[in-house]
C-alpha cells in the first residue's frame, strides 16, 4: 500500500517552520505496513494544491494532507478540497459542538468565523479534533483515500492515532512490519559496515538493514515484514543475536533508549553520584544528564568553566598549564575532572575542554579538538577526539562521547580501540 503526504503552507517553503509532521507520519505509516512514495510541500495557492492533489492521486492510494485548516483567509485548504471534489459545504454538528466546548472552556464567545471551522465539504467524513477547533476530513473517491489534517503537530498526531491509523488498519489487510533499532557508539559508519558485512550479506530478502549515523553514534534499524508478527519477532531475535556477536562492545542500547538514560540507570544501580566540569560544551553535558526524570538521584551539579580564570579559581587548574600545554590539553582536563569530583563529593567527575570553533584552532590543535576526562575511584581516564569544524556538532558529539566513556567506566568495560 502506497501513500503520499502533501504539506501546505508558505511558512514551510521559506523555512520559517520546519516540516516535522511528514517525518512523524512517515514513521507511523511505515509501522503499519504503508510505504510513503512521495512527500510534497506546496504554497497556500489553490492552483498548486489542486495540481498536487491530482498528481498524488495518480500515484498512490492514500493521500494525507496537513496544514491550511485555520480560520483566517490564508487558510484555503478546506475550500480547495471542496473544489477538487466538486462538493458544497455543510456544517458538521459534532465539530461545532467541539468548537463551542473549547471556547466555553476558555471563557470566550464563539464568533461566526469560529463557527466556520466546523464546516466541511459535503462528501467528507469529519474527524473530531478534541485538541483543536479544525476537524480532520476523510474523503474517498475512485478507490483512493484522502485525509486532511491540521498542521499543528499535536492536533495532527492526535487525529492520526485516534482516527486515521485505526481506520486504515480496519480498511486494508496490511502486512505486519516490525522494526528493531540497535544503538551503537564508538565506531564509525563505514567501519561498522565492514564489521557487519558477513552478517548483513546473509540477511534474508524480507529483512532490511539501515545505517543511521548522528552525533557520534550509529543507529542500526532492522525492518522485517511477513504474515505473522510472532514469526517475524522470532526471526528478528535470531538476527539481533547474530549482530551482537559481532558488535556487542559497541552496543549501548535499543529502540528509543538514550545514552543519558542508560547512564542514569547505571548510576542508580551503583548508588554513585556525578558532577561535571565543562568548558567548550557550556553546560550541554549537564543538560543531557538532567533530561532524565529523577536525575537528581545522582547528578550533583556542574562548574561551567568557560574562562581560564574560572578553571583556576574554582577547579584548581595551575595557571602555568595554560602557557605550557594550553587549556585544551590532557593535563588541564584531568585536573578539571578530578577536582570537580572532590569539590562536589561525587564518585565520578566528568570534564570537557575543546575548540568548538569556528575560530580558535591552530595547526597543532585544529577546530574540533576536544579532550574529555572521567575521574572515578579507579583513576582518571582521558581521551582526545577530533570532531570536525561545525560548532553545534562538536558540542553535541563531545557530550555523547563523554557519556559513552562514563557508561564504560560504570560497567568496568574497556574503551574500544577505534
Amino acid at each position: 500500500m502506497l501513500a503520499e503526504i502533501i504539506t501546505i503552507g508558505d511558512e514551510l517553503l521559506i523555512g520559517q517552520v520546519v516540516d516535522t509532521n511528514s517525518a512523524w507520519i512517515g514513521q507511523r505509516l511505515n509501522e503499519i505496513g504503508v510505504r510513503i512514495k512521495q512527500i510534497t510541500s506546496v504554497s497556500d495557492n489553490e492552483e498548486h494544491i489542486l495540481k498536487a492533489l491530482d498528481e498524488a492521486g495518480q500515484r498512490s492510494g492514500i493521500i494525507l494532507i496537513t496544514g491550511g485548516l485555520g480560520p483566517t483567509k490564508d487558510d484555503i485548504t478546506k475550500k480547495t478540497l471542496a473544489k477538487f471534489f466538486k462538493a458544497g459545504m455543510r456544517l458538521d454538528g459534532p465539530s461545532l459542538a467541539n468548537v463551542e466546548r473549547i471556547f466555553r472552556a476558555r471563557g470566550r464567545e464563539v464568533t461566526e468565523l469560529n463557527r466556520r471551522q466546523a464546516e466541511v465539504p459535503e462528501n467528507a467524513t469529519a474527524l473530531l479534533n478534541p485538541l483543536g477547533t479544525a476537524p480532520g476530513m476523510w474523503f474517498e473517491e475512485h478507490g483512493r483515500i484522502y485525509v486532511s489534517l491540521p498542521g499543528v503537530p499535536h492536533e495532527m498526531k492526535g487525529l492520526m492515532e485516534q482516527a486515521v491509523i485505526p481506520q486504515l488498519r480496519q480498511r486494508f489487510m496490511l502486512p505486519p512490519v516490525i522494526h528493531r533499532t540497535i544503538l551503537t557508539q564508538g565506531i564509525g559508519e563505514s567501519m561498522l559496515s565492514d564489521l557487519l558485512e558477513p552478517w548483513e550479506d546473509a540477511l534474508p530478502p524480507h529483512i532490511r538493514l539501515a545505517y543511521l549515523p548522528a552525533d557520534g553514534r550509529v543507529r542500526l534499524r532492522l525492518t522485517a515484514s511477513g504474515k505473522s508478527e510472532a514469526e517475524i519477532n522470532a526471526e528478528l531475535d535470531i538476527q539481533v543475536a547474530g549482530l551482537k556477536r559481532l558488535a556487542n562492545r559497541y552496543i549501548y542500547g535499543y529502540e528509543e533508549e538514550t545514552m543519558e538514560g542508560v547512564v542514569g540507570a547505571l548510576f542508580r544501580a551503583k548508588g554513585w553520584k556525578v558532577a561535571t566540569a565543562e568548558s567548550c560544551t557550556g553546560g550541554y553535558l549537564s543538560h543531557r544528564l538532567t533530561l532524565v526524570p529523577g536525575s537528581s538521584d545522582y547528578y550533583m551539579g556542574s562548574v561551567i568553566a568557560y574562562d581560564n580564570a574560572v578553571k583556576t579559581s574554582l577547579l584548581g587548574v595551575d595557571p602555568k598549564l595554560f602557557d605550557e600545554v594550553g587549556a585544551v590539553s590532557e593535563p588541564v582536563v584531568r585536573v578539571m575532572a578530578e577536582n570537580v569530583r572532590k569539590l562536589m563529593g561525587t564518585e565520578l567527575g566528568i570534564a570537557i575542554s575543546g575548540i568548538a570553533g569556528p575560530s580558535g584552532g591552530t595547526e597543532e590543535k585544529p577546530v574540533g579538538t576536544v579532550w574529555i576526562a572521567v575521574s572515578s575511584p579507579a583513576g582518571t581516564l582521558s581521551k582526545i577526539f577530533q570532531l570536525g569544524q561545525f560548532r553545534e556538532r562538536v558540542i553535541r558529539e563531545a557530550a555523547q562521547h563523554a557519556l559513552a566513556m562514563t557508561r564504560r567506566i560504570l560497567l568496568a568495560e574497556p574503551e574500544p580501540e577505534n
